[in-house]
């Protein structure tokens, strides 16, 4: 059991991991339930191989679809994939490269290690490589959960900065139209020996529980070199280097090589290893280590800086917040004014003269639809369904980024968000049902007649919609023969998972939900509906559609971060800066649907139930709009209609999920707003 003095070391421990993520994203973060591996000199380390994936085709293909080498016993084993990994496409499995820990291939510079000679490809094959080429597909290696990284001059300033990205691309198309191959690959790992054996973060999470039970300097039980050596760094120079037919005469796999002027050089710029059919290829690598300063919880740091995250860009993320605060700030001021000021002095109006509403000449505006502001609105049934599944969305959005924020789904945990967000969704079935049918109740006054048609549509009208377009795209992907594609046996899986879990939650959220006491309106509501008079200006559905650039102005920028993490294989792990944008973002939707709810009700227009979702929902479609932008001007590049049917279909789906988590706040905020509005009002 564990002591108050531990779970406050607990608790102060979480806070701090959760303060950190937020005010530096690229400074060093430990992940709970996450250990360094410790390497000791000589010890093998295993790289292994990942999808081939390209900026320029969403379509990720298996590595060993290119004639690479095979592992020296020729079985390719595939490694354990959580579910999050199968659904990003990842297809990780071993690879024919050997390193030991501390152990250069090629010691003071004299060989390389040859890997293998390939059989002459067919005409069929080299048209495939030249083919992965000419889509800039990019081979992808990890060693100790790490991605290879590879350094390219920038352009704008050659010689000067260095821009990192990970993975390396299969080959080049030269001026000359010959497509060349990278054949040999210099490896750096960086490693780092901790002081005494124990990181700094090491002793933080040691808490007065688990240090009794973890002995980090042990090493996993060998306490040898004081606690070995940790990776921190995989980098990787790729080459295109015409062998001598001599040299790789009679050589097997892992045999030293002596080197060329032009493997010795390794200038990716110069190209050699030319691809042709009927003619072999020849693969060769060499590794070096080299001792790093940098620690075990910092090694990720280089990836966030590769996405623009740390640095001038955690500059770009504190800009965006203080951009959004400034909203809020000004939202709820405009708020406060109605509060304090203009409903209170309506109020008081109406008490001094003390007359009935409907009657008196002097009072006009919001009082006048007292009796029908709570009438229930068209499509009741929608209206719940959309509101409980928007619940469920943004519950799921909300317990995802506070996890990842205090680092229990960390980018070395490979899949791990996706298969967090999936197993949160489906355990907040039951949530979707209750709003659904809690809404429901509401809208018909305490009836909750029929609520087990509403909560069998809250569970299955977004599901059964992302079902579709998931099977539709899933479908593209296997007809292409792409890693992305689901494999059935998961497929069915997923499957189960929507029917066994996530209906019976959703249903037992009705059931409680029909079973709890309604809310009683403040005001009473007239039996036939007060006639609407015509908008004199403009239609208030035109205050809808502006209102929601507000909410989009507090995550455009963020959502730049985001769609660079998904279409451009860039890392995101700045979840504290997203956790303040999403409180944000609430905030900014409640507050203007409030604010667009009252101006309706300000010229007698009773109908605020639909306004008020799509007040704030309407922030989908300026998303949609980003997203148009976003392909245009920085995917380019992307190529073939399989791609942008990919990005329009997931783009879609996301845009929906938004429509229907904003709108859910924007519903409630203003459902709040109006209670508290007319509670103030007293009838006779």
């Amino acid at each position: 059991m564990a002591t108050p003095m531990a779970s406050s070391h607990s608790t102060s421990a979480i806070l701090l991991l959760l303060l950190c993520s937020i005010h530096s994203p690229s400074t060093a973060f430990y992940l709970p339930g996450s250990y360094p591996h410790r390497y000791h000199p000589g010890e093998p380390l295993s790289p292994k191989v990942n999808s081939l994936t390209s900026p320029s085709s969403k379509l990720p293909f298996p590595y060993y679809s290119l004639p690479f080498c095979s592992p020296p016993d020729g079985v390719v084993n595939r490694a354990a994939e959580s579910l999050g990994e199968l659904l990003l496409g990842d297809r990780i499995e071993t690879s024919p490269y050997r390193f030991s820990m501390l152990h250069n291939s090629s010691a003071s510079g004299g060989a390389a290690v040859f890997l293998c000679r390939t059989d002459p490809l067919p005409p069929a094959t080299a048209d495939l490589v030249m083919s992965r080429i000419d889509d800039a597909y990019h081979v992808n290696l990890l060693l100790d959960t790490l991605p290879v990284v590879r350094y390219v001059r920038n352009l704008a300033a050659p010689g000067e900065v260095f821009v990192r990205s990970t993975g390396f691309p299969v080959g080049v198309r030269a001026d000359d139209g010959e497509y060349y191959v990278y054949n040999h690959l210099k490896f750096t790992v960086l490693v780092n020996k901790p002081r005494n054996g124990t990181t700094r973060a090491e002793a933080l999470m040691a808490t007065a529980d688990a240090v009794e039970l973890i002995s980090f300097a042990a090493g996993g039980g060998n306490n040898k070199d004081g606690g070995g050596y940790t990776v921190v760094g995989f980098e990787v120079v790729p080459c295109s280097v015409e062998h001598e037919a001599e040299a790789v005469k009679g050589k097997r796999i892992y045999d030293e090589m002596v080197k060329s002027a032009a493997v010795a050089r390794c200038d990716p710029s110069v190209v050699g290893m030319r691809v042709r059919a009927n003619r072999p290829l020849v693969f060769s690598y060499e590794v070096a280590f080299v001792e790093s300063g940098v620690e075990w919880p910092s090694r990720w740091d280089a990836y966030l800086d590769m996405g623009g995250i740390g640095g001038a860009g955690a500059k770009v993320h504190w800009f965006s917040i203080l951009n959004s605060i400034v909203v809020v700030a000004f939202l709820a001021a405009i708020l406060l004014v109605i509060l304090l000021r203009t409903v209170r002095r309506d109020l008081a109006q109406y008490e001094e003269l003390g007359s009935d509403l409907e009657t008196d000449e002097h009072l006009a505006g919001w009082k006048l639809v007292s009796g029908d502001v709570f009438r229930e609105p068209k499509h009741p049934l929608l209206l719940s369904v959309m509101v409980g599944d928007g619940a469920r969305i943004l519950a799921m959005a909300v317990a995802t980024i506070v996890f990842a924020a205090l680092g229990f789904m960390s980018p070395a945990s490979r899949g791990a968000l996706v298969t967090g967000m999936l197993l949160i969704y489906l355990l907040l079935g039951f949530s979707a049902g209750y709003v659904s049918v809690r809404l429901w109740k509401t809208l018909r006054h305490g009836d909750a007649t029929g609520w087990k048609r509403v909560a069998t549509h809250a569970s299955i009208s977004f599901p059964s919609i992302a079902f579709t377009i998931f099977t539709s795209l899933n479908c593209v992907l296997w007809y292409n023969g792409s890693t992305g594609a689901v494999p059935f046996l998961l497929f069915a899986v997923i499957l189960l998972l929507w029917l066994l879990v996530s209906v019976p939650l959703t249903l037992a959220g009705g059931l409680v939900a029909s079973r709890v006491r309604h809310i009683e309106y403040p005001v009473k509501t007239n039996k036939i509906a007060r006639h609407v008079p015509e908008a004199k200006m403009c239609s208030p559905w035109v205050f809808v559609a502006v209102a929601g650039t507000l909410p989009f102005g507090t995550l455009f920028i963020e959502l730049f971060f985001i769609m660079s993490s998904l279409w451009l294989g860039r890392v995101y792990y700045v979840f504290g800066f997203l956790l303040v944008v999403m409180a944000l973002l609430v905030a900014v939707s409640g507050e203007v649907s409030a604010v667009v709810t009252y101006m309706g009700l300000c010229v007698e227009d009773w109908r605020w139930w639909w306004r008020a979702f799509f007040a704030s929902g309407s922030v989908a479609a300026y998303m949609l709009g980003y997203a148009v932008y976003y392909l245009v001007f920085d995917l380019h590049s992307l190529s073939g209609p399989v791609s942008a049917t990919l990005y329009v279909g997931y783009s879609l789906l996301m845009a929906l999920a938004v429509m229907l988590a904003t709108g859910a706040i924007g519903l409630a905020a203003s459902f709040a707003f109006v209670y508290y509005l007319f509670s103030a009002v007293k009838l006779d």
